[in-house]
């Protein structure tokens, strides 16, 4: 209540951008001051439950719920997240070179459609500042996922130099990765999801997963790969076999759209990626396509368009081990993470699981 009356009104009123830096230097700076982790945590907190804890590729995940990549770009803010209740998080995206993105302004909102568009174009620290930023954190509270891509300076043919660098710079620190190919605000990159590209460039990936797994005696990290909402059904079929192929761990779909259907907000006409309550029908379907193609045997992370529930309810029923909120969360602030896990306690009991498990992909069998 306290971030839609106070909080949301005041974030609103600003330039997107400053609100967002606002928001990650004060969480931040909030994690790091001695007793500000539990204020966050007795404020914000989610209780426990047996019933929506998951274990997954080796990692515990305490609730379903995770934070997407996007948000803290840097992992300036990593403490301050891991006390509001979220299961995981994703920071980045990183590149190996620092870069200060598109120009501004690079994000809008459209409150009348609970949406967002940008075109950051991957503005981050590089993977230095953004290791001293993972080192400063110390122990995690929950498995932290480092979303990598390539600088926009390094053409298509290299690209699998730039996620080699960012896993050889950042394996240490991050709990999985996560390769980002599908983002539509860096020219070309989103050419990368198909055929041979593709298929060069996850090769190059575990590869080097496997360099320095060895390297620092670990027995390995998983690595997913984040496709478009914007996949034709060919696309899709032929991209998903391709990841499935190559051994990649897990899929999170989608990133943002380059549709505009049925937008009302004068921003629609704003070029960069739409997020939020547009994608929520459109990710369903992904996930659903993904999981018949995979046939459930490669875990999914479902993004895109997850303000309620049974929003996130409907992407674990269509075949998502876990989701990601961003923008809902932008709208509706944390609170929102005691909402979800509660009204998916209620939506599991309703359909007597006890289990979230039991719900992964139940809409198929």
């Amino acid at each position: 209540m306290l971030y839609k009356k106070l909080g949301k009104p005041i974030l609103f009123r600003m330039d997107p951008e400053k609100a967002h830096h606002l928001t990650i230097d004060g969480l931040s700076a909030l994690g790091s001051l001695p007793g500000g982790k539990q204020l966050l945590k007795s404020m914000y907190g989610v209780p426990y439950s047996p019933l929506l804890a998951q274990q997954l590729w080796g990692l515990q995940f305490a609730n379903p719920i995770g934070l997407a990549a996007g948000l803290d770009k840097n992992a300036k803010a990593v403490k301050g997240f891991s006390q509001l209740g979220f299961g995981f998080m994703e920071v980045g995206t990183i590149t190996p070179k620092p870069q200060p993105g598109n120009e501004l302004p690079r994000l809008f909102r459209l409150p009348e459609d609970k949406a967002l568009i940008n075109r950051m174009g991957f503005n981050n620290v590089g993977t230095d500042m953004m290791a001293k930023n993972l080192r400063k954190t110390g122990k995690r509270d929950i498995p932290v996922a480092i979303n990598i891509g390539k600088n926009k300076t390094t053409p298509n043919e290299q690209a699998e130099e730039d996620y080699r660098a960012c896993i050889r710079e950042l394996y240490t620190y991050g709990d999985f990765f996560v390769v980002n190919i599908s983002s539509p605000n860096t020219p070309d990159l989103r050419n990368l999801q198909h055929g041979n590209d593709l298929k060069r460039l996850l090769d190059a990936v575990t590869t080097e997963m496997q360099l320095q797994e060895k390297k620092n005696g670990h027995s390995g990290k998983p690595v997913l790969v984040k496709i478009a909402p914007d996949l034709t059904d060919e696309e899709l079929e032929l991209t998903v076999h391709t990841i499935k192929d190559s051994g990649i761990s897990g899929i999170i779909a989608t990133n943002t759209t380059l549709s505009r259907q049925g937008l009302v907000h004068p921003n629609r006409e704003q070029a960069g990626g739409l997020s939020g309550k547009p994608l929520t029908q459109r990710t369903t379907e992904v996930i659903r396509r993904v999981y018949q193609l995979t046939e459930g045997k490669l875990p999914i992370i479902g993004s895109g368009g997850i303000f309620t529930a049974q929003d996130a309810y409907d992407k674990i029923r269509a075949g998502a081990s876990l989701v990601e909120v961003y923008t809902g969360f932008i709208y509706e602030g944390p609170g929102m993470l005691t909402s979800l896990n509660k009204g998916l306690l209620d939506l599991l009991r309703r359909d007597g699981y006890t289990h979230i498990s039991q719900a992964i992909g139940a809409d198929q069998h």
